[in-house]
């Protein structure tokens, strides 16, 4: 489901103080705190995503991706983490977003520093199905080479300075089984960011900007 329709001015609020851009310093922010774990619930596929920073010439980037419009993918064409649902081969959550990562965009995690995890998060949206995702946190070196799969129209990096900017905060409307719901949106021009991505991006902005 992509956004088919308008965004308002107001402000979803984050929103951040003097802004940290080293990749240590999310390290140690992540190392203070313990990431919530949803209870197993009946139904609930397991899943996991990688948020994948990069310290680059405008501070911290993160990667994202914007899924391919295909029947029957319920994120079809959202702007996204690269992640999936756990696999019966996963050793663990962790091994998910790893090889998700490197279906989905060609990056071999595997070569990457874990910095952390991220609360676990469930779909608030009831025509998603059933799903916990548990976000980690990863850092590569340089940008890697990207290889994207069908499942992936486009990846690209984004500076966290810029979802770090009040600007970008917008809300944006869906009709959702016939009923207009408003989300807390980053409106980057031809990307627009909400969901689950949002959710996990907001507070982690937020921690990783506190002083």
């Amino acid at each position: 489901m992509s956004p088919s329709a308008y965004y308002s001015s107001a402000a979803p609020s984050p929103r951040c103080s003097p802004f940290v851009s080293a990749i240590e310093d999310v390290r140690r922010r992540l190392a203070t705190r313990r990431p919530v774990e949803a209870p197993p619930e009946l139904g609930a596929q397991p899943a996991a995503v990688a948020l994948i920073l990069h310290e680059g010439k405008d501070g911290l980037e993160a990667l994202f991706i914007k899924r391919a419009v295909r029947p029957g993918d319920p994120w079809s064409g959202q702007v996204a983490f690269p992640g999936g649902r756990r696999d019966a081969a996963d050793a663990d959550l962790l091994a998910t977003a790893i090889r998700e990562t490197r279906e989905e965009v060609g990056v071999e995690l595997r070569d990457a520093t874990l910095l952390g995890a991220l609360d676990d998060l469930q779909p608030r949206t009831p025509t998603l199905p059933p799903v916990v995702v548990r976000p980690f946190v990863f850092a590569v070196p340089a940008r890697p080479e990207l290889a994207t799969n069908e499942e992936v129209q486009r990846a690209f990096w984004v500076p966290l300075r810029r979802l770090a900017n009040p600007e970008v905060h917008r809300e944006v409307t869906l009709t959702l089984r016939g009923e207009q719901r408003t989300f807390p949106a980053y409106n980057l021009g031809d990307d627009v960011i909400w969901g689950m991505t949002e959710r996990i991006l907001t507070p982690f902005v937020e921690m990783i900007g506190e002083a």
